[in-house]
């Protein structure tokens, strides 16, 4: 991890201040992006590292916190994971935000997974949900969620699916959980801006602060989605969409102000930052928290 360290040295970082319309800020917690694996980054980030060795061992920490904290809810059984980690297939093509403490330990995370706006409803991890099993819901779940690549088509923007949340329980409740949660806006407007779709538990009131920053119930001709029972996590979880350009406009100053930040956070990444970007296989998965 002492390498880490270097990356996060070599970063330019703004002090947060406290007062006026800047977001409050628990240093010495700090945030550091990993890249899709494969994929080289895009020209929005001024701190790119090539760092194979590293990325691989701080994706394995995400996914540890993340098994800790998932067993811990009862959200899954200790056979789900693999030496204490929660690994999906989607993990590898995707960004990963992390916020990493200063002893380097990764404690909180989120999932961000672009795809074409072209992509097949078949194709996302939301199909695999509990509520498109559902006969009364599965018509109204997929067309709700094909009006949202619609707009993302019309609007010549990327489709995501933001998902693997997760907070050490030092991190719950403080400014950090909130800077973490707008962070989601910040770094898909770095990406280009899009529209994206999130299953989120109901667990610990994260949907209702989701709700809040901005997320919006799935609607299918004015009929709103409903909250529904996942049993692959044991519990009540709600289909969310964000919209790049549309968070609570109480809160777009901090927005953007995290967007400057993560500029210039430690970005890992596998592949040679100077190559071109390429679109990653897509992969279905099990609808996450």
């Amino acid at each position: 991890m002492e390498q880490l360290a270097e990356v996060q040295g070599s970063a330019c970082r703004r002090e947060t201040g406290r007062l006026g319309n800047r977001i409050p800020s628990n240093r010495p917690r700090r945030l550091v992006l990993l890249a899709p694996s494969g994929r080289p980054t895009t020209t929005s980030f001024h701190n790119v590292q090539l760092a194979p060795d590293l990325h691989h061992d701080m994706l394995a920490s995400m996914q540890r916190l993340r098994g800790a904290i998932y067993l811990e809810d009862g959200a899954i059984r200790p056979d789900q994971l693999i030496d204490g980690r929660h690994v999906l297939d989607i993990d590898a093509g995707s960004w990963h935000l992390l916020v990493v403490d200063n002893e380097n330990r990764v404690n909180g995370c989120m999932r961000y997974r672009e795809y074409s706006n072209k992509v097949a409803f078949a194709d996302l991890g939301v199909s695999s949900s509990a509520l498109a099993d559902r006969r009364e819901w599965n018509y109204k779940l997929k067309k709700a969620v094909e009006s949202e690549i619609a707009l993302s088509r019309s609007l010549d923007l990327p489709f995501m699916e933001i998902g693997g949340w997760a907070l050490h329980e030092e991190v719950r409740g403080t400014t950090e959980a909130l800077r973490m949660a707008l962070a989601s806006y910040s770094l898909v407007r770095l990406l280009g801006g899009g529209v994206a779709i999130s299953t989120v538990t109901r667990r610990n009131g994260s949907a209702s602060i989701l709700r809040r920053l901005g997320g919006r119930p799935l609607q299918h001709e004015q009929t709103e989605v409903p909250a529904y029972y996942e049993p692959h996590y044991d519990c009540e979880m709600e289909v969310l969409k964000f919209y790049s350009w549309a968070p609570n406009q109480r809160y777009d100053v901090w927005i953007e102000e995290l967007k400057r930040e993560i500029r210039s956070i430690p970005v890992l990444t596998v592949a040679d930052p100077s190559e071109r970007f390429y679109a990653a296989p897509q992969i279905r998965q099990t609808s996450a928290a």
